[in-house]
């Protein structure tokens, strides 16, 4: 009797063994305000809109045909921003905020596992310049966002003194350069129209003068 419970105990312990080697172990895929491809398994934080790849990673899976839920809920909310069912996943973020991605498991053993991560998505900000040199000397030769982060929805227009439009974009990234239908325009005030909206809810209207000098330079400061 007594080498039957000892048996017994071994092969518990050889199943429970066998059981912690079956994980997963979520990896998250994006690429970073610097333009690099970034890979990791930990916390991490960027602006908005940022699109995620991630991965279930998962371990000891011979024999096995495990399910998987993929949870996303944000912080201080009580229901999941949604599920899903596959072994990875891909999402794109584009509220302010911490939100918790946690993956769930089912080994087709009764027994489940689970990985977490939180992405921290950075507060808007949206600061357009007054002035622009579009003279070719490798500074300010573009009128375009001075400062930017997290601006989801971009719709920026260039207007000169009498109404006409010559100019529009929709990429906080890109800008003017100073030119209609390719030639130049004259120095002088032209006006810019921005509707925007950040990841945190905040709606941006924008309007103001932009003065454009080509005759300004950068040793002039």
């Amino acid at each position: 009797m007594r080498f039957w419970q000892i048996l017994l105990t071994v092969f518990a312990m050889f199943v429970s063994l066998s059981a912690s080697a079956q994980t997963v172990d979520i990896s998250a895929i994006y690429i970073d305000d610097n333009g690099v491809e970034i890979e990791t398994r930990t916390d991490f934080s960027g602006q908005a809109p940022l699109s995620v790849s991630f991965r279930a990673n998962p371990q000891d899976m011979e024999g096995l045909n495990p399910t998987y839920e993929w949870h996303f809920r944000m912080e201080g909310e009580s229901k999941d921003i949604m599920v899903r069912y596959e072994e990875n996943t891909d999402y794109t973020f584009t509220k302010a905020g911490k939100t918790y991605v946690t993956l769930y498991a089912n080994l087709g053993n009764e027994e489940r596992d689970s990985s977490r991560i939180c992405v921290t998505i950075s507060e808007s900000k949206l600061i357009m310049p007054n002035a622009f040199s579009p003279n070719g000397d490798n500074h300010n030769d573009e009128y375009k966002a001075k400062e930017y982060q997290s601006i989801v929805e971009f719709h920026a227009y260039i207007f000169n003194r009498w109404g006409q439009k010559l100019f529009e974009w929709s990429d906080p990234a890109k800008g003017w350069d100073g030119t209609y239908n390719g030639s130049p325009v004259k120095d002088g005030v032209y006006f810019v129209v921005i509707k925007a909206r950040g990841a945190d809810g905040i709606v941006y209207n924008i309007r103001k003068d932009v003065n454009l000098l080509r005759g300004f330079t950068q040793s002039e400061k």
